[in-house]
């Protein structure tokens, strides 16, 4: 899954594509190198991201989910939103699923919306908003309570007629560093539920300040950490660099 931010405040400076025709640049190269699925966000959510009316961040992504559907009409394209209009004009303007960092937590109008299009859907794991997710890293067993959540938001949508969900564990919101490593060293744990998971930790923080580095130095870390990832069950990787993800894709699948 390769990464499409239309935002200016993304938190690695090189995945911003402040034009149409930059976004349509970037997704053909993807596709080239080897990404299934374009990710397409309007909305920053790193940690204390300014909060943007719904109107801006239609805005942003609708014009660029258009373009490119009608230059790669059979490439899948996601929407990342946490925001039923959101989707829903996404959808319309062409994506093929949802991406939300939320869960449906608090807004479960996102479930019916999924289930009425039959679009597969990303239920990710977040305490708070990015705003203030970083100030919810308080568990009582780390593991156990993204376990109980998962499976709290997944009878929910399962109510709603929503059934082609993928997890993802919400590396880097509402956790520490130390942390974001446990779940990635028991990601095993959450095969329970029997949903792929998707694993988003492309130049993330856990990477950059562990090495003392930048986003822009974060490549390899990433590399060895999605490696680490697979073997521990991740089936989609949420990446910005494509060429280097489908490699170790590629490496780790004639040792599997």
């Amino acid at each position: 899954m390769g990464i499409i931010n239309t935002t200016p405040d993304s938190f690695y400076a090189n995945s911003r594509q402040t034009t149409i025709d930059n976004a349509i640049v970037t997704g053909r190269n993807m596709i080239k190198e080897g990404a299934e699925i374009l990710d397409i966000g309007g909305y920053s959510s790193r940690p204390g991201a300014e909060h943007i009316s719904i109107n801006t961040e239609i805005q942003r992504v609708i014009p660029v989910i258009k373009a490119i559907k009608s230059e790669f009409p059979t490439q899948l394209l996601s929407i990342d939103t946490f925001r039923t209009d959101v989707a829903h004009a996404a959808i319309e303007a062409g994506a093929d699923m949802i991406n939300d960092i939320s869960g449906g937590v608090n807004n479960e109008s996102i479930y019916q919306l999924a289930a009425d299009y039959k679009t597969p859907y990303v239920l990710m794991h977040m305490k708070g908003t990015p705003q203030n997710m970083q100030s919810n890293t308080q568990y009582s067993v780390l593991t156990s309570d993204i376990i109980h959540y998962f499976s709290k938001q997944l009878n929910v949508a399962k109510n709603y007629g929503l059934a082609d969900i993928i997890i993802d564990v919400g590396i880097g919101f509402s956790k520490t560093l130390s942390q974001n490593f446990s779940i990635i060293k028991n990601l095993c744990d959450f095969n329970i539920f029997d949903k792929p998971q998707l694993l988003g930790i492309s130049r993330k923080s856990l990477i950059y300040k562990t090495l003392n580095s930048t986003p822009d130095q974060a490549l390899n870390g990433t590399s060895v950490l999605h490696t680490i990832g697979l073997v521990n069950g991740a089936k989609i990787l949420r990446v910005h660099d494509v060429q280097a993800a489908s490699e170790t894709i590629m490496l780790y699948q004639q040792l599997a």
